[in-house]
């Protein structure tokens, strides 16, 4: 089914070009290396693998490859057989670089902030325009390609110290989930690759695409890539309140006018402590995270729906239509308008460009 040609960059969402001939698969490529950990590759080929368009098809194709097709090892006790080589990533869309256990090794050229031959002929491989990603520990591979100097990057809280020391062109938050520079993305850890994965997904296709992966592989579906990379409080200490049920209630009333006298009061705390709480639970401010969840709203009733953009706006808790503009616009660089034109309906044939 033909459809407008989709342009992702830096998170932003925007309509170009005229209907393109036809669909084909976006491909993944995932890099891996000796000291792979396993889930960090697992989780690139189950979400991505776990997208589908509303006919049900598969929207990705997904390849590992290493610098020699073979036995790769894992950080654990067993090995990982891959059958392809560099070639993979000559035509791939997007690659994804994860972590090796050999990063954390003082031993290895990763205490030098250079690449091997090798990798600098694999990453050399790869065509321009093409998206590459980094998860954890793989930013250092990025980095030492040049490909990060002047951009915002991050990796895990544990390495930023050797991180800055080894790239100090590179501008490292080290406080986030993950970053998008458009056609360079880099996430945290191991958990926050699932939610860079989603958020390429939601790039592509939609936030109606991301959430239903998140929904088949029961994780949470949207969090920004400026939450805490690191939370104090991720689960409620024994007899301490959280403030969950105050965000569960929300999530139920967006569509209000919502204080934060009236959040706290749902948790019998005061606005500082709850705020403090929140923050320390969730990452970001009480209204940081509303903003959020009416953006996700209003993406999803535009999505799905067929409501005026008034009526979305005052579902969303916008309030006015000028309102959500202004949020849609500084969150996805879109207007209500073409985000919905961009996203309705399946078919379409997605293209990253930098």
């Amino acid at each position: 089914m033909a459809g407008d040609k989709v342009v992702s960059v830096s998170g932003k969402v925007s309509v170009s070009g005229k209907a393109s001939e036809g669909f084909r698969r976006h491909r993944v490529a995932v890099l891996v290396r000796h000291g792979l950990l396993p889930i960090e590759v697992g989780i690139v080929h189950r979400i991505f693998g776990e997208a589908r368009s509303a006919a049900g098809e598969r929207l990705y194709e997904l390849v590992t490859c290493a610098l020699e097709p073979g036995e790769v090892r894992t950080d654990t006790d067993f090995t990982v057989n891959v059958a392809h080589g560099v070639e993979a990533l000559e035509e791939a869309d997007t690659v994804v670089v994860p972590a090796s256990g050999v990063d954390y090794d003082p031993g290895t050229e990763r205490s030098a902030g250079r690449l091997s031959p090798a990798m600098a002929d694999a990453l050399g491989r790869i065509r321009p325009g093409t998206r590459i990603a980094s998860i954890c520990t793989g930013a250092f591979v990025l980095a030492a390609a040049g490909l990060l100097d002047g951009r915002r990057a991050t990796t895990h809280w544990r390495s930023v110290d050797d991180f800055r020391r080894m790239f100090p062109a590179v501008e490292l938050d080290a406080d986030v989930l993950y970053t998008d520079e458009g056609d360079v993305l880099t996430a945290a850890g191991v958990a926050s690759g699932i939610d860079l994965c989603l958020h390429m997904i939601r790039c592509d296709h939609g936030a109606a695409v991301a959430n239903d992966v998140a929904r088949r592989t029961v994780v949470p579906p949207h969090r920004e890539g400026g939450q805490a990379q690191y939370i104090r409080r991720p689960v409620p200490e024994p007899q301490v309140s959280s403030t969950g049920t105050a965000r569960a209630w929300a999530l139920e009333n967006l569509d209000r006018p919502l204080s934060l006298r009236e959040l706290a009061a749902r948790e019998s705390m005061s606005v500082r402590t709850f705020t403090r709480r929140f923050r320390e639970e969730v990452g970001v401010s009480p209204l940081q995270w509303l903003t959020q969840q009416r953006v996700e709203r209003a993406r999803q009733l535009l999505e799905e729906t067929d409501l005026s953009v008034d009526r979305i706006a005052a579902e969303a808790g916008f309030g006015t239509a000028a309102s959500l503009r202004q949020h849609l616009q500084a969150a996805l660089g879109v207007s209500p308008r073409a985000y919905r034109s961009t996203f309705r309906g399946s078919g379409v044939e997605l293209t990253v460009v930098s």
